[in-house]
């Protein structure tokens, strides 16, 4: 099949679409009207562009509000579409796009509709041209796919066939089934667009909120594998409506598309070949974070250490020859880089003490970044001086770093460029035993994107987005997390600007890591160790306390445990969870610490109280 976008999907003027959809390694484009007219270009020229750029015109659309017209407006309906033939030849393209009728004048008599296709069918032959009818799912008369086939079945000529959309069979309500029906040769042309699922109509979801394939929550690799399973071999075209794409960088939205028909295409591949030979997953499993590498100032640098040394964490290695220093508990590393050159001081000097790459320990590095070059996911090579190891790295988000540890590397690593400081530590410390899990704040815009960079590089699925309650707004919250649970991102995207997560942003300067949660086996021992050593963890009020025991029936000895350590609860079906919060270093970033007892959530439910705790030290002194 033949991986093709519509303009309307990017944002931008039609030349720069189309210089954007051709970098982007598209083979085909599907040009909408309203990026014609709005071009300096003439048709001619807009296909000469296309071949030059080494893309297929794959067709054009909507000819809207043709079909069954009342008498006085059928001669202009023919007349619009003349003018649209002549376009589609001068586009080098041999398809025009008709969407069922909308127009409240239009007639519904089915034997009426067919007649207008077919004498359109007529005039398109003549010219060597072809119709594909599209239904809307908010069509006056025709508003699924099984209208539109027995509409096309009633005109019965070669030149009219079929045009499906996933939205409009997903959202429709058209059986997804029933395109089993349909004659695969009477498919001229498949389009692919996602949704989340949102209480609102069909059409407006449709005109604002449809995504690429991966970032909503409709059945789009179900569909596709039908129109495959059919025997259908011809483009398939993203036709995407958002409000925010269009805004979003025209380049980079470009190449979210390819990398989700790539991602969309190894999956449907999977399903096929499933059922013969197995075939592996050819996105990157992940076995856990390896580490997270702080930069920081030698002002920070030491508040830092502090901060983490009343968590339990000890400084076990110290690098070579650079002014890097590792931090260890359990399997977790932390590395604070206080060098004046190179990558870190650059991500300090535009952010302050924060996170400037994450570690992640996979089973071929290599391999880990030939997948990520294949969805086109910019990557970074760092200068290495003698005996120093070169990590695989990609660009994460924020412009952070991503480094691909294997299980064999990480220990030579370690040993290699690093000197034991203190041979003898107790890396057991407070009882902390893995990372748990990271979240990343990013704007409205970034969220579809980093949501796709994570889905389609790593092996990993979506869990359920959640609106989560700040004091001053509200906040998305969007997870992902690896089948064994030890890759486990969260994704925040604030929805309004006075949400703790927009403020992170405007004072971060930019998308970036805001919190760390670390997994501990026993949250009593850990928390009483934590305020032996010091660590000041956020302070619940006490009407939590007495809700959750009349919610989840906790006895009062429990319940009294709880909220003398300021530890959080929540129960699901799959098990319990217990979760405390410190506070914010520097107001950037802080770290929580987690008990999970089968429990497979984030404790959302507790996101209004932690956020309304973190307020509270809004306009006091950053955690020393």
């Amino acid at each position: 099949m033949l991986k093709s976008i519509a303009t309307v999907s990017v944002s931008g003027m039609l030349k720069d679409k189309l210089t954007a959809i051709a970098h982007a390694g598209f083979a085909g484009v599907e040009i909408f009207e309203s990026d014609l007219l709005a071009s300096p270009y003439p048709a001619s020229d807009i296909g000469a562009m296309i071949r030059d750029l080494g893309l297929v015109c794959t067709a054009l659309q909507p000819l809207e509000c043709f079909e069954g017209m009342p008498a006085h407006l059928r001669e202009r309906a023919f007349a619009r579409a003349e003018r649209r033939f002549e376009v589609v030849r001068e586009l080098g393209a041999d398809l025009l796009i008709v969407t069922s009728n909308v127009d409240p004048e239009s007639l519904g008599h089915r034997d009426r509709i067919a007649d207008d296709l077919r004498e359109l069918g007529q005039r398109a032959a003549a010219r060597g041209l072809r119709v594909g009818y599209e239904a809307l799912a908010w069509g006056k008369y025709v508003s699924d796919h099984r209208d539109a086939w027995s509409i096309v079945q009633k005109v019965d000529h070669p030149a009219v066939g079929l045009v499906l959309d996933s939205f409009g069979t997903l959202k429709g309500g058209g059986p997804l089934q029933s395109l089993r029906s349909i004659d695969v040769a009477k498919i001229l042309h498949v389009q692919i667009a996602d949704a989340p699922d949102l209480p609102t109509s069909a059409e407006w979801l449709s005109r604002h909120f449809r995504c690429m394939p991966g970032q909503g929550d409709l059945a789009v690799v179900d569909f596709a594998a039908v129109v495959q399973d059919l025997g259908y071999d011809g483009a398939v075209s993203l036709e995407i409506f958002n409000d925010h794409f269009r805004s979003a960088p025209t380049e980079g939205i470009a190449l979210d598309g390819m990398r989700s028909l790539t991602y969309l295409f190894e999956q449907l591949e999977r399903s096929r070949r499933r059922r013969s030979l197995p075939i592996a997953d050819a996105r990157i499993g992940c076995q856990n974070v390896e580490f997270f590498e702080f930069c920081a100032s030698n002002d920070e640098a030491p508040r830092l250490e502090q901060m983490l040394r009343k968590m339990g964490f000890v400084p076990t290695d110290r690098h070579r020859r650079k002014a890097v220093t590792r931090w260890r508990q359990g399997e977790i590393n932390l590395i604070i880089n206080c060098e004046s050159e190179g990558f870190a001081p650059k991500f300090r000097s535009a952010h302050g003490a924060s996170v400037c790459a994450i570690g992640l320990r996979v089973d071929d590095p290599h391999a880990a970044l030939e997948r990520a070059s294949k969805l086109s996911i910019s990557t970074y090579s760092q200068d290495v001086g003698p005996g120093e190891f070169r990590i695989p790295a990609v660009v994460g988000v924020g412009n952070s770093l991503l480094y691909f540890v294997s299980a064999a590397f990480a220990t030579p690593m370690w040993d290699t460029e690093f000197l034991p400081v203190n041979e003898q530590a107790d890396h057991s410390g407070v009882g902390l035993r893995w990372v748990d899990h990271f979240t990343q704040v990013m704007s409205d815009k970034e969220m579809p994107s980093w949501l796709l960079f994570y889905l389609s590089l790593f092996e990993s699925t979506k869990v359920a987005a959640t609106e989560v309650a700040e004091p001053a707004g509200l906040t998305l919250s969007q997870a992902l997390q690896s089948a064994s649970g030890r890759l486990r991102i969260v994704l925040n995207e604030p929805e309004s600007d006075q949400t703790l997560a927009s403020r992170f942003l405007n004072s971060y300067g930019g998308a970036g890591l805001q919190q760390i949660a670390f997994a501990t086996d026993d949250i009593l021992l850990t928390a009483k160790k934590m305020r032996a050593l010091g660590m000041e963890v956020l302070a619940i009020p006490c009407n939590y306390y007495a809700h959750i025991g009349a919610e989840f029936g906790l006895d009062d000895q429990a319940l009294q445990r709880m909220k003398e350590f300021n530890i959080l609860y929540d129960r699901d079906a799959t098990g319990e969870y217990f979760h405390i919060y410190t506070r914010a270093f520097a107001k950037r970033f802080f770290f929580e610490i987690v008990e999970r007892r089968g429990y497979n959530g984030y404790g959302f439910a507790n996101s209004a109280i932690k956020y309304g705790a973190q307020s509270q030290f809004r306009n006091q002194p950053p955690q020393a």
